[in-house]
C-alpha cells in the first residue's frame, strides 16, 4: 500500500473531545447504569475510551454489522456478522458507533434494537458525515461532524488496515 494518511484530527482532540462527550452522557444518565453496544469492528477503540469516562455502572455487549465489506462506500446491504449475547429489555442502552455515513447500517440496527424492548436507546458516535446521509439518523451523541473524505484511524480502516492510528486521518494516494 502506497497511501500517505494526513491527520484530520489529532490524538489529543480525540481524547479530549471524548472526555466532553462522557461528561453529557454521565450527566443525561445520572442515577441510572448504561448498557453500551459496541458496533464492531470499528467502535471498539472508541467505546473502550469512552468507557473509561463514564461515572454510572456501565454493562457491555457486542454486535458486528456491515455494510461495507472490504469496500470503500456502503453496499446498501446490512448484514448482522453477530448478535448481541444479552437481552435488552428494559435496559437503558447507548449504541456506540465509530462513524455514521449513509445511515443505512444504523437505521437497520436502531429498528431492530428498537423491537427489543430496552426502556431507553440512544445512539453516540465519533464520527459523523451528514454529507453522505441517505436515510435520517437521529445522533444523541457525536464527537466530530467530519467532511465527506475516507477516514481511517482510531478503529477505521481501509480494508482492514490503519485501524491502529491513535487519530483521525484521511487516505491520501
Amino acid at each position: 500500500m502506497n497511501e500517505a494518511i494526513r491527520v484530520l484530527i489529532s490524538e489529543e482532540k480525540v481524547t479530549e473531545r471524548i472526555r466532553e462527550v462522557a461528561a453529557q452522557i454521565n450527566e443525561a444518565y445520572q442515577g441510572k447504569s448504561i448498557h453500551l453496544v459496541c458496533v464492531l469492528k470499528g467502535g471498539v477503540f472508541f467505546t473502550c475510551e469512552l468507557a473509561k469516562y463514564l461515572h454510572v455502572p456501565v454493562t457491555f455487549d457486542f454486535m458486528s454489522v456491515s455494510s461495507y465489506g472490504d469496500d470503500t462506500k456502503s453496499s446498501g446491504v446490512v448484514k448482522i456478522v453477530k448478535d448481541l449475547d444479552q437481552p435488552l429489555e428494559g435496559k437503558d442502552v447507548l449504541v456506540v458507533e465509530d462513524i455514521i455515513d449513509s445511515g443505512r447500517t444504523l437505521s437497520y440496527l436502531l429498528k431492530l434494537l428498537q423491537e427489543r424492548q430496552p426502556a431507553s436507546l440512544r445512539l453516540c458516535t465519533l464520527l459523523d458525515k451528514p454529507d453522505r446521509r441517505v436515510i435520517d439518523v437521529d445522533v444523541d451523541y457525536t464527537c466530530f461532524e467530519i467532511p465527506d473524505e475516507y477516514v481511517v484511524g482510531y478503529g477505521l480502516d481501509a480494508a482492514q488496515l490503519y485501524r491502529n492510528l491513535p487519530y483521525i486521518g484521511v487516505v491520501e494516494e
